[in-house]
């Protein structure tokens, strides 16, 4: 049986990771490949990267094909643009670029350690208005906020 992290580890044997000072070279430099947050609305709105379209991961394999309701036309006809997918930490990411390279996405990358590494970088983030949000603000609300039953139990 595969767990989560099983599941990433196994998709990090395919998928090209981009540091984040890398992303921020590039950006720098006016060379922006199409950045896709995958994580949810409410996170996506909460803090992004400046520039990044927002599709769910439990709608992208929809997003990236033609004639469905969540069909995103810019994903839907380029499979052979560079496409750098984020989220939160890299996990989901992992996994939505390998799903994007089963769909014949052929210049994908996954961003390391997600907008988390991006903010510890001391790269911008914006808010839903495009305001920039303090660094040390974007890490309180980018902490992992595991509840008691979340956890796993403990076996005595």
């Amino acid at each position: 049986m595969s767990r989560y992290d099983d599941l990433v580890a196994d998709a990090l044997t395919r998928v090209k990771e981009i540091m984040p000072w890398d992303l921020g070279k590039r950006l720098a430099a006016g060379d922006a490949p199409v950045l896709l947050d995958v994580r949810e609305p409410v996170e996506f709105a909460l803090l992004r990267i400046l520039g990044s379209i927002n599709v769910p991961r439990g709608v992208l394999e929809q997003s990236c094909e033609w004639d469905y309701d969540e069909t995103m036309p810019l994903l839907a006809a380029g499979r052979k643009q560079e496409i750098v997918v984020i989220c939160r930490s890299g996990k989901r990411s992992a996994l939505a670029a390998d799903v994007m390279q089963q769909m014949g996405y052929t210049n994908v990358v996954s961003l390391k350690t997600g907008v988390r590494g991006w903010n510890d970088f001391e790269q911008p983030l914006v808010d839903e208005a495009g305001n920039v949000v303090d660094g040390d603000s974007a890490e309180e609300q980018l902490a992992p906020h595991v509840r008691p039953e979340q956890r796993k139990p403990k076996v005595s």
